[in-house]
């Protein structure tokens, strides 16, 4: 099977949980094609996991498009297609608006690059996937119906950047596509509930896929880890949280803890921390790394005492992290939110605190630093769970399985719904 993969950036600063997918279903036999909505930076190839290097995966079966290339190529070819395409986009279009200027611009952008690739690859391939649901399926959506309407169209659905969050054209893409893909029981539930008036047409066509992890990759330690050391890693957002791990850090600081914290990562917060982080006096228990390559973010984690995730609101589905460092055998303390507590088996495989509660949060650091008994419990007790439930070759080849095997649904009576289009014509 030839699959066609949409995605929001690749490479990328973070693209670790996408690689292992996308090999996954690689060594399960398929042949696939990524679409990155994002430019090509050939700068971030270096963060991609050796997992899907080049020979896995040529970087000519990567498509990338600049807004330059877009517009020079979108020539009129069939004016059938044409009329369908500015259907599908003023529909869109309209979706958008409601969110504002950004996501407009962002799928007037996403659109056009679909009218690129779907010119250059009409019925090319025999399954659509979009890996995320915001302007990578919008994108996926509009060439699908253009150069592939006859084969299967799976939607991958997984946190605040596609679902809880700006969900633009999001009823029509679950009721357009064949598969809907979640990451966690928790998004599974989302779904039915906040679209509880089509849920009826949904149910049978979601399934939860586990990212999983090459354990060869993450082999367990117990020991060798640097005392009192605290790491988080991930974009520097508000959705992380990591403002609170430094207040945290500092309430810590007063009452005499010895505590060092490392930040991997960067982003739009990460000047606002920094600030925070010489506000609060913790300069000195602070320190910010920036990226890291995978195998560079894999040895810190292998060092530190415990990991933190302090997600203070829906953001996260199922943070991969977390997956990562239970492998690894660093114990975790993370906010009882979204999939977080599925992940941590409800409190059985690491340390579930309330989101936003700073008190709460030192607690737990100060009682998980100085438990070196309650540690290693949990290292254990994650390990196990792990290679239960997410081990890559496995998950990847159940997630090929359901690709190769899926049908086109179609709906056996009318939904009434605000915007069109909404149903395959």
């Amino acid at each position: 099977m030839r699959l066609a993969v949409f995605t929001n950036q690749f490479p990328g600063p973070v693209c670790t949980f996408f690689a292992r997918d996308m090999r996954g279903i690689i060594e399960a036999g398929i042949e696939i094609d990524v679409f990155p909505i994002y430019p090509l930076d050939p700068t971030l190839w270096r963060y991609v996991p050796d997992i899907l290097n080049e020979k896995v995966l040529p970087r000519n079966r990567v498509h990338h498009l600049t807004i330059g290339e877009s517009l020079r190529k979108a020539k009129i070819s069939s004016p059938k297609k044409l009329g369908r395409f500015l259907t599908d986009a003023v529909s869109v279009s309209a979706s958008a608006i409601r969110y504002g200027m950004e996501p407009l611009a962002k799928s007037s952008y996403a659109c056009l690059k679909a009218w690129v690739w779907a010119r250059r690859n009409v019925d090319v391939y025999d399954h659509v996937l979009a890996y995320w649901g915001n302007y990578a399926a919008t994108s996926a959506y509009l060439f699908h119906r253009l150069a592939n309407s006859w084969s299967p169209f799976s939607l991958f659905l997984h946190a605040g950047l596609d679902l809880y969050r700006t969900p633009l054209f999001m009823r029509q893409k679950l009721l357009y596509a064949d598969n809907i893909i979640t990451c966690s029981d928790f998004n599974d539930q989302f779904i039915r509930e906040h679209y509880s008036d089509i849920a009826g047409l949904l149910t049978k066509k979601i399934y939860v896929h586990h990212h999983g992890l090459d354990l060869a990759e993450f082999s367990f330690h117990e020991n060798g880890r640097v005392p009192r050391k605290v790491i988080a890693v991930g974009r520097m957002e508000k959705a992380k949280g990591f403002d609170y791990l430094i207040r945290a850090a500092h309430q810590l600081k007063q009452s005499g803890v010895d505590i060092n914290v490392e930040l991997v990562g960067d982003g739009r917060e990460a000047q606002y921390l920094k600030a925070l982080s010489s506000e609060l006096n913790v300069n000195d228990r602070v320190t910010f790394r920036g990226w890291l390559t995978a195998d560079e973010t894999r040895e810190a984690m292998k060092e530190a005492s415990i990991l933190v995730h302090p997600s203070p609101d829906l953001g996260d589905g199922v943070p991969n992290v977390i997956k990562e460092c239970m492998a690894l055998g660093t114990p975790v303390i993370a906010s009882s939110i979204a999939g977080i507590p599925e992940l941590l088996d409800g409190g059985n495989n690491g340390v579930l605190v309330p989101a936003r509660d700073i008190d709460a949060l030192s607690r737990a650091i100060r009682r998980l630093l100085a438990n070196n008994d309650q540690r290693l419990t949990l290292a254990a007790s994650a390990r196990k769970y792990v290679e239960e439930k997410f081990d890559l070759w496995p998950n990847g080849k159940r997630l090929a399985q359901l690709l190769c095997s899926t049908n086109i649904h179609r709906p056996t009576f009318n939904v009434d719904v605000s915007t069109e289009p909404i149903l395959r014509q």
